[in-house]
């Protein structure tokens, strides 16, 4: 599956980085996206909320420089969350 064929994010594993700091942020997300990638969880939600951007601008920022990241993008339906492609399958990034 790719992540222009998901429609709805509720079966999706996600985590809720609403209260986090960056710092936070950024080690419940690597946490996140190994424990997902241990699971054969392919695609994920990450909730980081609209607010002043700056929890999405980090989440962002860590998923770029993952190798465990395939390819991210905000959801379609609520920019909010991004939802996330993991190299399960320890594939190379595009």
């Amino acid at each position: 599956m790719e992540l222009s064929d998901v429609i709805f994010i509720n079966n999706l594993p996600s985590i809720d980085l609403h209260g986090y700091d960056r710092d936070t942020a950024r080690v419940k997300v690597l946490e996140f996206i190994k424990d997902n990638k241990i699971l054969k969880n392919d695609i994920v939600c990450i909730v980081h909320g609209i607010g002043s951007g700056i929890l999405k601008c980090e989440v962002h920022k860590v998923l770029k420089n993952s190798k465990d990241v395939l390819d991210f993008k905000i959801f379609y339906n609520n920019v909010g969350c991004t939802i996330v492609k993991l190299n399960i399958d320890n594939k190379k990034r595009v």
